[in-house]
């Protein structure tokens, strides 16, 4: 009766729960540009943004087939607040280094970009499973469209703020705003946002077992495995470039980090608009369409921006068509994690989410151990290129892959005999 009331006044709690994410993820985000930004200016190094990339994907790759069956059976809360708060005595100590040297170690920054990306690593799982136990499953999309709208609000604010601050406060202070997020979100967590547990919190977590299961459950939806090996070539062909946008600003084109900043906000509007589509006309019929022209979408956007002018003529073209990749990135992650809480019980959501973060995961890391190498000595521009054409071949294959094409109508049919 507990979880039922809860479901009736959902709306308030999970509006607290967006706002504390809003303030969490804008000051963390913060911090991440500034760090990344630190970096490129003091080396102006592809293979240096490479690591820092690669260290922030590893964690999800090595860890989530073995986070999900803690998710599952551990206090929500708990697995929320403590990485919070791991991260911010870690934001602590880089300050506190920086404010003592005037300088960061290379090491140290590396060090913090891990420590907090395991912090990710355990939270997102965690979100993306309370999820369906905090809303009807029919407001599921459009929730989801409205998280990726705070997401997208983030963005949007945190690389012009974070821009400006950059200018002028100092790095070792700059870095602080991480634990001002951390107090916020923990309050909200632990004092204001319900959320419903289930029953079997204490049972004995059996990792290999539970991760088989988790495999096992993904695997036992061709639709749904199919858009997983689809989701690791596109991660193995766009993460290269992702990484480098803010060395394609400043060094291709010859910005500044007022101008990075600006590449990262025009992005991210694009995202918020892409995401306040879903969040508000979110109930489509089949969401394999709008996925499949999103993932056209981002390939023509990231080939076209290869054949850019280096100068601020091909800046402004190439913050254009990061616009159209903006509009286009939420309805591939957004509708995808729908259909996914859709298809499998809520109580078992951590371990597949888990195994199959890990494979969507798992091709970042390879090619970013061979995107900085590879861009240093081609050009950063003609990443952008392979990123491209490897992004329409994932749209090509979704298209003609008929277990992919049909299975949300299969899906949406089977969920509506089920209310019936």
């Amino acid at each position: 009766m507990k979880e039922e009331n809860q479901i009736k006044n959902w709306r308030p709690n999970i509006y607290l729960f967006l706002f504390s994410q809003f303030f969490s993820g804008i000051t963390s985000m913060i911090v991440q540009y500034s760090i990344i930004w630190y970096l490129t200016k003091q080396t102006e190094s592809a293979s240096i943004l490479s690591i820092a990339t690669l260290l922030g994907m590893l964690p999800a790759v090595i860890l989530s087939p073995f986070i999900g069956p803690f998710v599952d059976r551990t206090n929500k809360k708990a697995l929320l607040v403590i990485p919070d708060v791991i991260a911010a005595i870690f934001a602590i100590i880089l300050s506190v280094v920086g404010f003592l040297s005037h300088d960061f170690p290379i090491w140290l920054i590396f060090i913090s970009l891990l420590i907090r990306s395991i912090a990710q690593t355990f939270q997102m799982p965690t979100i993306q499973s309370i999820f369906p136990t905090m809303i009807p499953s029919e407001q599921l999309t459009k929730i989801n469209g409205q998280l990726g709208m705070v997401q997208s609000a983030n963005f949007i604010i945190a690389p012009a703020l974070g821009a400006f601050l950059f200018s002028i406060i100092s790095m070792p202070l700059l870095i602080l705003f991480d634990v001002l997020g951390a107090i916020i979100a923990v309050f909200f967590i632990i004092f204001l946002v319900k959320i419903p547990e289930f029953p079997h919190i204490d049972d004995h977590v059996h990792i290999l077992a539970d991760a088989k299961f988790g495999l096992k459950q993904l695997y036992s939806k061709k639709g749904i495995w199919n858009i997983t090996l689809m989701g690791t070539f596109f991660t193995l062909a766009f993460m290269p470039a992702v990484s480098m946008f803010p060395l394609m600003t400043m060094s291709y084109f010859k910005g500044s980090v007022m101008e990075a900043g600006l590449i990262e906000v025009v992005y991210s509007i694009g995202s918020l608009l892409g995401g306040a589509i879903i969040g508000f006309f979110g109930n489509w019929k089949d969401r394999i369409k709008p996925i499949t022209w999103s993932i056209f979408i981002i390939g023509i956007s990231m080939g076209w921006s290869a054949f850019l002018p280096p100068n601020h003529v091909g800046y402004v073209w190439f913050a254009i068509l990061n616009v159209f990749g903006g509009i286009s990135a939420p309805f591939f992650n957004t509708l995808l994690m729908a259909i996914i809480q859709q298809s499998y019980p809520a109580k078992n959501l951590g371990k597949i989410l888990g195994i199959m973060n890990s494979l969507m995961s798992l091709a970042g890391p390879v090619g970013l151990i061979f995107a900085g190498p590879l861009a240093d000595k081609i050009g950063v521009n003609n990443l952008f290129v392979i990123a491209g054409i490897g992004t329409l071949l994932c749209g090509f294959f979704v298209t003609f892959n008929k277990s992919i094409k049909e299975y949300d109508k299969n899906l949406q049919e089977e969920l509506k005999q089920k209310t019936l």
